[in-house]
């Protein structure tokens, strides 16, 4: 089965197919979503208009047998930022689409009616269109439910919205199911679940029960590279012991300690209930009630960092939660009970909002008095308020900007109008560089220098000082933009920083799967396209180097514990993107 671009008129709900051109012949995951958004999508048009459209590509890997390789893209231009956006998740979808040899699912258009909700069917003999009324303003746990009950549980994978997608809320994110079809993993950043809304669209059913793995070109080679790929995964102290270990919680005593935890909507770099819900902490309360502290999101993954969380009486209540999650939900807003973060982590996961743009929000509601810092019950009813679907609810599921904006609130960590993840760049400035750089707004996985400034991977770049950060950013955007184009876990990048093999061996398994003859300075090159393509659309889209920059609080306020400012020079800032013509 050649691989081949769908795309779904939601006015029209004409289908139509066509070949992947030899300009995006190489393009996968973001490569292929950036690629389609900067060509086919006005920059300035409205992100919930017309004009808009929204992108679904597995990576040049997504459903072959290559290790921790399925994860998938969505981009489109942002309602939250105003500019490009992938948005990246893992569960099934990248898998199915893959082996069902789909490079990009292209959503267009929207319909003339706005109370009516679709849902699409994909399976090996093309796209359907199918009315879905029953579906209209359900949560994502009962939208799956629904839906596995019409298909059943055979080998499959959902992504849907929940009703902050609908209402066009725009920190809504789009589920993805696991394994287990439970509607955990999340396009999260971005806003794109709104996006969907806006086109009308639900959900997506896929089914790839009458397709088999992709099969590679060159067999004996593409085996090769993964055993060389598997092997560095599992050497590492990293994905190999921490990951599946701790999960990506792992990280909250260490950046606890590195003074870098934002504490407090920011205020602070260390959290003294930190402990309590650590990875430490979660792995033995996890274990107790009979939940999973090795889990794969998706099949083929290795790594296994997600986790099953079971609340007091050993019941499923929630993936993870995730190390960001925690963070957000937990450290940025002083609350220190595990079970309430699962809870809200549940509540976000239903809503369909992302969970850093949430707990960001809340802990901005918390500063403007809205409820007081630490408390879990307060927390939880203003997740209420997003899920109902109030005047209140709806200024919070728009964001920590908007929610800043409403109640005069000028201590708001974004950047292009995006919420920072779980650093605070004045405790490591590199991770300010990419925050304030990066073409997706604040997003701690665009160039993930915590690697060598705080867990010394690749190297290390002492976080507290200037010199060397845009250097470190710019390596990293650029690595993790062809990452990202080959549907492989972010984490991969950790043996690639430290094992000089690994990043051969994956270039090694692009080419054995397609019979290419790819070199390693073909994938840089692959980066650097990317993120031309991108920074362009954002030029195009009104983006000035103003845009380029932390909040002026970070240079001003000392953060404890070492009482430190963002120091990189402005006009160091300004030469991030200097390969871009």
């Amino acid at each position: 089965m050649a691989d081949r671009i769908i795309r779904v008129n939601m006015k029209t709900l004409e289908i139509t197919e066509e070949g992947v051109p030899s300009r995006w012949a190489g393009f996968g995951g973001r490569a292929m979503t950036s690629a389609i958004v900067a060509e086919e999508v006005p920059p300035t048009c409205t992100p919930l208009g017309r004009s808009n459209k929204l992108v679904f590509a597995p990576g040049l890997l997504g459903g072959s047998a290559a290790p921790t390789s399925g994860r998938i893209s969505l981009g489109a231009k942002s309602p939250l930022t105003g500019g490009i956006k992938e948005s990246n998740s893992g569960g099934q979808a990248g898998q199915v689409l893959g082996r069902l040899g789909i490079r990009a699912l292209i959503v267009e258009d929207k319909p003339e009616d706005k109370t009516k909700r679709y849902l699409l069917e994909i399976r090996k003999g093309g796209v359907t269109v199918v009315e879905c009324a029953e579906l209209a303003g359900l949560g994502n746990y009962d939208t799956v439910a629904k839906l596995v009950g019409r298909y059943g549980e055979k080998k499959s994978a959902f992504m849907s919205i929940g009703m902050a997608g609908e209402w066009g809320m725009t920190a809504a994110s789009v589920a993805v199911t696991d394994r287990e079809l439970r509607p955990t993993r999340h396009a999260g950043r971005g806003g794109l679940g709104a996006v969907m809304g806006s086109k009308g669209l639900k959900a997506i059913y896929c089914d790839d029960s009458e397709v088999s793995i992709r099969k590679p070109v060159d067999k004996a080679a593409f085996k090769a590279a993964g055993r060389r790929l598997a092997k560095a995964l599992a050497e590492h102290p990293v994905t190999g012991e921490g990951l599946p270990t701790y999960g990506t919680n792992v990280l909250q005593n260490v950046l606890n300690e590195a003074g870098g935890l934002p504490t407090r909507n920011f205020r602070e770099g260390s959290f003294a209930g930190a402990d309590k819900i650590s990875g430490e902490t979660q792995r033995d309360t996890i274990l107790a009630r009979g939940g999973k502290v090795r889990h794969g999101c998706h099949s083929g993954c290795t790594i296994q960092c997600s986790r099953i969380y079971m609340d007091a009486n050993g019941e499923y209540l929630t993936k993870g939660p995730e190390y960001e999650t925690i963070w957000s939900h937990g450290t940025n807003c002083c609350i220190d009970d595990l079970d309430a973060i699962a809870r809200m982590d549940r509540m976000d996961d239903d809503i369909g909002v992302d969970t850093i743009e949430m707990g960001a929000t809340i802990g901005v509601a918390m500063e403007a008095g809205l409820a007081a810092f630490g408390d879990a019950a307060g927390a939880i009813e203003l997740l209420e308020q997003v899920q109902q679907g109030t005047p209140l609810g709806r200024i919070l599921g728009c964001g920590a900007k908007v929610t800043g904006q409403c109640f005069g609130v000028d201590h708001v960590p974004v950047v292009k109008g995006q919420a920072m993840p779980a650093y605070d760049p004045r405790a490591v400035q590199g991770i300010g560089v990419t925050y304030a750089t990066s073409t997706m707004g604040a997003d701690h996985t665009a160039g993930y220098t915590i690697a060598p400034n705080i867990l010394k991977v690749g190297g290390f770049v002492d976080p507290l000082k200037p010199d060397g950060q845009v250097d470190i950013s710019r390596g990293l955007q650029i690595a993790t933009a062809a990452l990202d184009s080959t549907g492989m876990c972010l984490f991969v990048a950790f043996a690639i920083l430290d094992n000089s093999d690994t990043l051969p061996a994956i270039t090694d398994l692009i080419n054995a799967l397609y019979g290419l003859e790819l070199t390693l300075d073909d994938v840089t090159s692959l980066g650097q396209t990317v993120l031309s393509m991108e920074r362009k659309f954002n030029q195009a889209a009104g983006f000035t180097a103003a845009d380029d920059r932390l909040p002026d609080w970070m240079r001003t306020e000392p953060l404890a514990p070492h009482n430190t400012v963002f120091t990189v020079p402005e006009e160091d800032l300004d030469q991030v993107f200097n390969f871009v013509e």
